[in-house]
């Protein structure tokens, strides 16, 4: 009985050390010195990383904070009147921009709208001759109407109701 204990004991033991093993060899990339010293060092170089990003954020916010004339060019007070004149015409051509692209965009249509612009001509023509057939029946009918109104006024005239004094 004792024996069977004792090699019951062994037997965890080894089971136990053999877990111990397992466990080593599942986390010696965590564990071990050497691998923990490769993720050290990559640690530490992200960490320098970082820092040098920081502090270019740092001097980035320094110089938007800083105002930008006393970092410009100098000009000499001769072109003053002609640098103004230029960004007065710098400002007016951006502004101006978007219509002159608009102008650039159009040119491909040009001949579908020339065609268009033929066609209205013609339409318009065509009215015009229209018009002017219609603005002669209307002057022929007019004088026709005149021409009836004083016939039936000249007749009316001629006739005696038998009213007359005689």
């Amino acid at each position: 009985m004792e024996e069977m204990v004792n090699m019951e004991a062994e037997i965890n033991e080894i089971k136990l050390k053999t877990e111990i093993m397992q466990l080593e060899h599942e986390t010696a990339d965590i564990t071990h010195r050497f691998y923990l010293g490769k993720k050290c060092e990559i640690l530490q170089d992200m960490n320098r990383h970082l820092e040098a990003i920081l502090k270019e954020k740092r001097d980035l916010r320094k110089r938007l904070i800083k105002h930008r004339c006393q970092e410009s060019l100098p000009i000499e007070a001769t072109y003053h009147k002609s640098i103004v004149e230029l960004l007065t015409e710098a400002v007016t051509f951006i502004e101006k921009l978007e219509s002159h692209l608009q102008s650039v965009r159009t040119i491909p249509q040009i001949p579908h709208m020339m065609n268009n612009m033929d066609t209205t001509l013609s339409k318009t023509k065509v009215l015009m001759i229209e018009l002017e057939e219609l603005t002669e029946q209307i002057l022929k009918w007019e004088e026709l109407q005149k021409e009836v109104y004083s016939n039936n006024v000249c007749n009316t005239a001629d006739l005696d109701f038998g009213l007359s004094l005689t």
